[in-house]
């Protein structure tokens, strides 16, 4: 198989010929990618609007008054999303450079087997949240039916079996069947958020204004906390990266991708953030959903948008929470890549997903973020100084598929970072990913450098005989 990167450089590789490597795990082509910047741009945008960012937005209203102001909600939020978009570039260079998916990218820096437990990681995180994004979309479905059979029907365990049905039958398509649902959900969720936003703007603007635009907030803690979720709950996603930038068609500069994840996050995040927030001011309920139904008085309006959130739920599962996972249970089990997808959405009806969604779990769900990304913030922070620093974009592809090449095994360094790292988080949660991302990036040169002193990792990296 031949990879071309991006600057014309071929790397050839005998990938064909190792077993045990499902077809999905190859590197990409140039011909076998089919999402253009249009379509690539709409896919952050129908992640972006999901009801999980307006459960994080609702979480900012306490006791009925934001922790946040107006002007500190939107300096946490772009903050946040620039370094998101910062970090994603930089981190979907190797997967769009030579088409690996993440779970092959974490082999370079942790090893074969040391890979299973960094991919376990970002694997679980997604299976939760693709159960909470189903059974936020089975609620609102069970809105719809209510309406529909006149109260007849009332079950929101069924629809949330059903609507976890359908994305197992749309996921088994893989990025083919996101790049359409995609580009129609993120259409329709942003016309259905733009009149949300009207009917909250004309109708309830003086409690709004009062709890949350001229609330007093905090520089503080909280504020830096809020940055902190905000990164949290795309860690998982700009961690794998590289199951993204594969897909996407050659020939665009890192620049560009960088506006590509910057524009549609700051737009979607921007404006079902601002929604989240008027809802938990206007009707003290944090569980969006019900919110809905109390400021849209109106079974018509009511219906149309638990449609956008059905919608939202499946966006933003297509995107984030189905392929990953996938990608671990195919790496660990063998299996194939529809079998594997299958389970994956299994598992998340296994995830108890309705205890996040309580009215008492707003700020339960912020915690359970900071938490997860304590991990993720030091993942992410040695694969960039694996790649930029101790390799200098220099990866022999072919060798990160040999379960017995220069990668088998496991690299303590990159373990032992890890775990100090996650431990350093744990030390102040509310600001996990931060403090995980940098301490974890510091041990992790020390230790490449100083200790370990025979180990095969240091092999075509500064450290090499050292």
């Amino acid at each position: 198989m031949t990879v071309k990167m991006e600057n014309n450089v071929t790397i050839e590789t005998q990938i064909r010929t190792v077993s045990g490597i499902d077809e999905s795990l190859k590197p990409k082509t140039e011909e076998a990618r089919t999402v253009g910047p249009i379509s690539y741009l709409f896919m952050w945008i129908g992640d972006g609007v999901n009801l999980g960012n307006m459960t994080l937005g609702a979480s900012l209203v306490v006791a009925g008054a934001a922790t946040l102001n107006i002007f500190q909600t939107f300096a946490a939020a772009i903050i946040a999303i620039g370094i998101i978009s910062v970090i994603f570039a930089l981190n979907d260079r190797l997967g769009y450079r030579t088409g690996i998916p993440y779970v092959v990218q974490l082999r370079m820096s942790f090893g074969v087997k040391g890979s299973i437990i960094s991919s376990l990681l970002r694997g679980v995180p997604a299976i939760v949240w693709y159960g909470f994004q189903s059974w936020i979309g089975g609620t609102a479905l069970n809105e719809i039916a209510k309406i529909i059979t006149g109260g007849t029907f009332d079950s929101i365990v069924i629809c949330f079996v059903a609507l976890q049905l359908l994305q197992i039958v749309l996921s088994l398509y893989g990025f083919h069947a996101i790049k359409w649902v995609e580009s129609l959900a993120s259409i329709i969720i942003m016309l259905a958020l733009v009149y949300v936003f009207g009917v909250l703007l004309t109708s309830h603007s003086a409690v709004i204004a009062e709890r949350w635009v001229h609330a007093k907030g905090t520089w503080g803690l909280p504020f830096f906390a809020f940055i902190m979720m905000f990164l949290g709950n795309y860690a998982a996603i700009f961690l794998s990266a590289a199951d993204y930038s594969r897909e996407l068609k050659a020939g665009i500069s890192d620049a560009k991708r960088g506006l590509l994840y910057f524009s549609p996050i700051l737009i979607a995040y921007g404006l079902t953030l601002t929604i989240g927030v008027m809802l938990a001011s206007a009707t003290g309920i944090s569980n969006p959903v019900k919110a809905f139904a109390i400021v849209v008085d109106n079974p018509y309006i009511t219906v149309f948008v638990s449609a956008f959130i059905v919608l939202g739920a499946i966006a933003v599962n297509m995107v984030a929470n189905i392929i990953p996972p996938t990608y671990v249970i195919t790496l660990l089990t063998k299996m194939k890549y529809k079998p594997a997808v299958t389970v994956t959405g299994l598992l998340a009806l296994c995830s108890f997903p309705w205890v996040l969604v309580q009215d008492s779990s707003a700020k339960g769900l912020g915690m359970f973020i900071l938490i997860y990304s304590a991990f993720l913030g030091p993942i992410v922070s040695i694969l960039l100084i694996e790649y930029y620093i101790l390799r200098k974009q220099k990866v022999n592809v072919e060798d990160l598929y040999k379960e017995e090449g220069p990668f088998a095994g496991y690299n303590p360094s990159a373990l032992v970072a890890l775990l100090i790292g996650a431990g350093a988080a744990f030390i102040k949660v509310e600001l996990a990913w931060i403090v995980g991302f940098v301490v974890a990036g510091i041990v992790y040169i020390l230790l490449m450098k100083f200790a370990f002193k025979d180990s095969k990792f240091k092999k075509g990296t500064i450290f090499e005989g050292k």
